[in-house]
């Protein structure tokens, strides 16, 4: 079955398209941007798919790249498929402009590979250590607050496991699953869901252990992701407390590959995992 392309990979598509015209017109940024009545910060994520671009303003790159009636046509039908509004939007109030963009994008993902090295990444949290690790690290966050944090990240969830979801690839660090978050009752709980998690067709749930030594990810925790129609990962996510960071150079994906690479190699294969898991669950 083949995943269905949403509006986020709508919005890389055209924008990648813009890009290439623009710079077939021997255009530049500043020149498009002002053309448009928009600031070049601005049309710089139109043209990396990082926000939508309105009906009228494809009009008028068009007029200034001089370009055809079928390619301004093929253009607003993906300027129309790309203004759809995911369910992620009704979160407005709860999650900043970043990483909502990450979630958008994630829904549309064909492959995901994830490296953690503090937390349970988001897709596999239970609704306890959500809360627990929302309280922590938002002392100030209402009861309101946590419980939309949970409801959201539930959403997610459900919203990622029906139809084709991602494949996901985890990795974590030993240090994950023995760092009690919460209670011993909220990380046995969630050390449970890893497990039934990690038996899921599409998940491939792997420890990387202590005994690993050093290794490159160590640096921080990341997500890649590859979209359908792509022959190559897109983009490296990385976020902090403000804000987050998307590497999209070859260079910066070629690293990261490789970074996947020497993770592959030493964590423990699924089975293992799984049974270490259980273990430090035995233990709590």
């Amino acid at each position: 079955m083949t995943k269905p392309i949403g509006p986020s990979v709508r919005r890389r598509q055209l924008g990648a398209m813009l890009r290439q015209l623009r710079h077939g017109a021997n255009t530049s940024r500043k020149e498009a941007a002002e053309w448009i009545g928009v600031g070049e910060p601005t049309l710089s994520k139109i043209e990396l798919g990082r926000q939508a671009i309105k009906q009228p303003h494809v009009r008028l790159l068009c007029q200034l790249y001089e370009l055809d009636a079928g390619t301004l046509d093929n253009l607003l039908r993906l300027a129309r498929e790309s203004e759809q509004r995911g369910w992620w939007a009704a979160y407005r109030d709860t999650v900043p402009d970043w990483f909502r963009q990450f979630v958008s994008l994630e829904a549309d993902a064909t492959d995901i590979w994830e490296y953690e090295n503090e937390f349970v990444p988001g897709q596999l949290q239970t609704a306890r250590y959500v809360e627990a690790i929302t309280r922590a690290a938002r002392p100030e966050a209402t009861d309101a607050d946590v419980t939309r944090s949970v409801e959201l990240r539930r959403e997610r969830q459900l919203r990622n496991s029906d139809g084709v979801p991602p494949r996901l690839h985890v990795y974590l660090g030993e240090a994950v699953i023995r760092h009690v978050i919460g209670s011993a009752e909220v990380m046995a709980e969630q050390l449970d869901a890893l497990v039934e998690a990690s038996d899921l067709d599409h998940v491939s749930l792997r420890v990387v252990p202590f005994s690993a030594g050093a290794y490159a990810a160590m640096s921080g925790a990341f997500a890649m992701m590859q979209f359908p129609d792509e022959d190559a990962p897109a983009f490296v996510y990385q976020d902090y407390e403000r804000g987050a960071l998307y590497q999209e150079e070859p260079g910066d994906i070629a690293r990261y590959t490789l970074m996947v690479r020497q993770l592959g190699e030493l964590a423990l294969d699924e089975n293992k995992t799984r049974d270490l898991i259980k273990r430090v669950r035995k233990d709590l």
